[in-house]
């Protein structure tokens, strides 16, 4: 094939992707577009099919309809299937995959059998030092921590130098502040080789913080992709909105162009006079004077908890059925019973 054109050919293509098991259609019209050395975060709840379509760009499954093209070439179709072992994708599994029965170095050395003795030593003696795996190349699976296998795992699936990585909830294992340092250190790696990486992931904060683009999933289809910042900020549909943030929701009617609520009118544009609604107003965007003056609407403090950083007060007003949280890290000191007034940051709200 021509080199340019596989160069400027986007690495992966995915075109109307379909894959059914039994009576659960997995995937339906899956179609993306995978750009050279990108970072791609496959996001959603469990069973939306993220898994499904990571084994169907492996090899792993066949799609039922739909294509997959690989540097301009078709590696998946209604006439034409390449073998997983030759095309150059590595795959990386949620438990690891490691053979409990060999070292380090030979779990790396597993999948390097298609070279020579020599060439393959070589490629494992590099990887292992790239990765800082010196240390620990003698020892077994079972005598490692889980970073420590979470390594080894990638540095298997390193060796033969794929163009793509594949990763099934890489970091999920792990606790959540080694999980962060270790996802970090991975990406940054995956970056400076210039691998394209499609992982998934069910945790929004680890899309948004990993991914140069999110791809969030739904009952085998795809809701919204795009820059995490764009998912989060304008996310196209309520669940998109629910899924990378929590809300508190108010139910309304629209009227000239505007949701009228007990905590103010917001521009609603493209809904008709006396269209339902609902608004939708993130924690942090909520402001509360707790001296009882100023802008705003009367509010009354029913709890104040301190998490962390994070101080979550709730509040009810008395034209809202339902309590409103506000998250902050500025420390309010407020008290159950205290009276105060609550303010909204419009340009934050959502309507849907």
């Amino acid at each position: 094939m021509n080199t340019q054109l596989m160069k400027n050919a986007p690495h992966l293509e995915l075109e109307g992707i379909c894959r059914r098991f039994s009576n659960v259609q997995a995937l339906d019209n899956v179609s993306l577009v995978v750009e050279r050395g990108a970072v791609v975060c496959l996001v959603g709840h469990s069973g939306c099919g993220k898994s499904s379509l990571l084994r169907v760009i492996a090899g792993i499954e066949w799609p039922d309809r739909g294509r997959v093209v690989l540097d301009g070439l078709e590696i998946s179709g209604s006439a034409s299937h390449v073998e997983p072992e030759n095309r150059n994708i590595g795959f990386m599994f949620q438990d690891y995959a490691l053979f409990p029965h060999l070292s380090v170095t030979d779990n790396i050395l597993f999948g390097l059998k298609r070279l020579g003795r020599r060439v393959a030593r070589d490629r494992c003696d590099e990887i292992i030092a790239r990765l800082g795996l010196g240390r620990l190349a003698a020892r077994f699976p079972h005598m490692l921590s889980g970073g420590e296998q979470q390594r080894v795992a990638l540095a298997r699936a390193l060796a033969p130098q794929p163009g793509i990585m594949l990763m099934d909830e890489p970091f999920s294992n792990l606790d959540r502040e080694l999980r962060q340092d270790i996802r970090t250190e991975t990406i940054e790696l995956l970056r400076e080789l210039g691998t394209t990486v499609i992982m998934v992931t069910h945790d929004p904060e680890e899309a948004l913080s990993a991914g140069d683009t999110v791809v969030l999933m739904r009952a085998g289809r795809i809701i919204q992709s795009g820059a995490g910042a764009e998912l989060y900020e304008r996310p196209l549909c309520s669940y998109a909105a629910e899924f990378f943030c929590s809300f508190n929701k108010v139910r309304t009617a629209c009227r000239r162009g505007y949701a009228e609520t007990p905590l103010g009118r917001f521009a609603a544009p493209g809904f008709a006079d006396g269209e339902h609604a609902t608004v939708y107003i993130r924690p942090q965007c909520l402001r509360v004077n707790r001296d009882g003056d100023g802008d705003g609407v009367e509010c009354t403090v029913v709890d104040c908890e301190l998490i962390g950083e994070i101080e979550e007060t709730s509040i009810t007003v008395a034209a809202l059925e339902e309590p409103l949280r506000i998250r902050s890290t500025d420390r309010s000191r407020l008290r159950k019973g205290d009276t105060a007034r609550v303010s909204v940051a419009p340009e934050q709200v959502l309507i849907f």
